[in-house]
């Protein structure tokens, strides 16, 4: 893989919307725009995190000028889920008459403005904030998994960071089930930039990355496989790039996009297929390099999304996820 920028900012930007800069909407606001939701009581695009504002900013889970409805929907790992979601009035009929009186409030508030999408976009949220009340708290709630599979993702580890990663890859599981399009888990947050960015101290603290993921995600896609999920769901480890083959500082690396590696397993990816090749020092990619925009290409192609016709008409232009670049790398599908 090769990236553009060594900054975490535009890097992380470029991983999630294809661009350097702030205002493009996010891959899981393409996907989506692209696929709808398979189940209309659930958001379609969600995000399980920390309450870590990424480098970049939330831009990074924006709709951007798509409409406001594919946005992401942010769920916290540590502590209630979201916030608020089961109201303290449980009377069906009161929560419904407060739904229709602010309906027809911001309905009247959108047609005085001659339509306004970010307004019709809230009106359509709270909806939804109903209708997820029945479904959130059941699909959310491990308890109703097994103690082998919780034991399986590290859910019931003493080591907080490395629970907390299986609490979302087990949630992850559980919300794609139920119909969520495209979920997002993050790694537990360490310094100013993540626990990956290291800067010092690589051998330590990487240990502690792979203790905290490896059960975890291993897990997953073992769960997925043996549910006959696999073959349509695609998992996804990457980052905004790289780090140094050569050492800085007390035992650490800079940042490095010229050549790194992502993986991704099911959803028509071929198994065991190692794609492109550094130089012989590890610094530069030479041979079949893949860029971001290459790999938004083939996601959205495994998805069953064309990043070419996937566009949206804005400024002007018709816009796409890849812009005016990306190509599908066939050589990894299956």
């Amino acid at each position: 893989m090769k990236a553009d920028l060594p900054l975490h900012s535009t890097g992380v930007l470029l991983l999630h919307t294809g661009s350097n800069n702030a205002g493009r909407p996010s891959m899981g606001a393409w996907s989506h725009y692209g696929l709808g939701s398979d189940n209309r009581n659930l958001p379609g695009f969600v995000v399980l995190n920390h309450g870590v504002v990424p480098c970049g900013g939330l831009e990074n889970y924006s709709n951007g000028f798509l409409p406001a409805r594919h946005q992401a929907t942010m769920f916290a790992v540590d502590g209630p889920p979201v916030r608020n979601l089961l109201p303290a009035d449980k009377n069906v009929q009161v929560q419904l008459s407060k739904l229709a009186l602010l309906k027809g409030r911001d309905r009247a508030f959108s047609q005085s403005l001659g339509g306004d999408d970010a307004i019709d976009s809230a009106i359509r949220n709270y909806e939804l904030a109903f209708r997820m009340q029945s479904m959130i708290p059941e699909i959310l709630d491990l308890s109703e998994e097994t103690r082998a599979t919780q034991a399986d993702y590290a859910v019931d580890s003493k080591v907080k960071s490395q629970s907390l990663f299986g609490i979302q890859c087990l949630r992850a599981r559980r919300l794609v089930e139920s119909g969520v399009r495209f979920v997002e888990i993050t790694c537990a947050p360490g310094n100013a930039n993540g626990t990956w960015d290291q800067h010092s101290n690589l051998k330590k603290g990487h240990e502690k990355n792979s203790l905290d993921t490896d059960q975890s995600i291993t897990a997953l896609i073992k769960d997925l496989k043996a549910r006959g999920m696999l073959d349509e769901t695609l998992v996804v480890w990457a980052g905004e790039f790289g780090r140094t083959p050569h050492a800085t500082g007390s035992d650490g690396r800079d940042h490095h996009p010229e050549g790194f590696t992502i993986w991704m397993a099911g959803g028509g990816v071929k198994g065991g297929t190692v794609f492109g090749e550094t130089d012989e020092f590890g610094m530069h990619a030479v041979e079949n390099v893949t860029t971001i925009h290459d790999m938004h290409a083939t996601m959205l192609h495994l998805v069953g999304l064309d990043h070419e016709k996937l566009v949206f008409r804005f400024g002007g232009r018709d816009m796409s996820l890849t812009d005016v670049h990306g190509r599908v790398v066939h050589e990894v599908l299956a």
